[in-house]
């Protein structure tokens, strides 16, 4: 049976696929806005870091704050609005690294907004979203879904999860 993923998440111990259950708006502002401390995943995949063995389940309940990296598989180029909202932002983004660090240490290269790691950010609560992501201090050894993580257009991080950040514009 084929199951359609939508959404992505890298845990310290896990990267998990699947589908966020009720899901009203992008992952991004959803994620930022949920009022519970678990999200409900629909048809979930997780795959071990350190052994790669893959586990299916047809719900997960996963604490929010386990999330470190979140994305969501959706077609950028076909969401004319958000398209047009990007371009236009676009010079406003800044670049930063930005560690996390624990079970996984992970190192995180791209463009924000400024200081949208911030607590006090007027625009987002606790996820932020990175454009151009380089993602450093992952092990994916040559698995395709792993691998992937390298490749994506942007993310959602967890600013609670933050470790370090070097904001290179003051």
């Amino acid at each position: 049976m084929l199951t359609l993923t939508t959404d992505l998440f890298l845990t310290d111990c896990f990267l998990i696929k699947g589908t966020v259950e009720n899901k009203y708006t992008r992952l991004s502002r959803m994620l930022d806005g949920h009022r519970q401390s678990f999200l409900k995943l629909r048809d979930a995949t997780l795959i071990d870091l350190a052994s790669r063995e893959r586990i299916q389940t047809p719900l997960l309940q996963m604490n929010l704050e386990e999330i470190l990296v979140a994305h969501e598989f959706l077609d950028e180029a076909g969401d004319g609005t958000a398209a047009a909202l990007a371009r236009e932002h676009e010079a406003d983004l800044q670049r930063v690294r930005l560690f996390y660090t624990g079970n996984l240490n992970v190192e995180l290269a791209g463009k924000i907004r400024p200081r949208a790691y911030e607590i006090d950010d007027k625009a987002t609560r606790r996820f932020f979203v990175m454009r151009e992501p380089q993602l450093r201090g992952f092990q994916h050894g040559d698995d395709k879904e792993l691998k992937q993580m390298l490749e994506l257009p942007y993310v959602i991080l967890n600013k609670s999860r933050l470790s370090y950040v070097y904001d290179f514009n003051g």
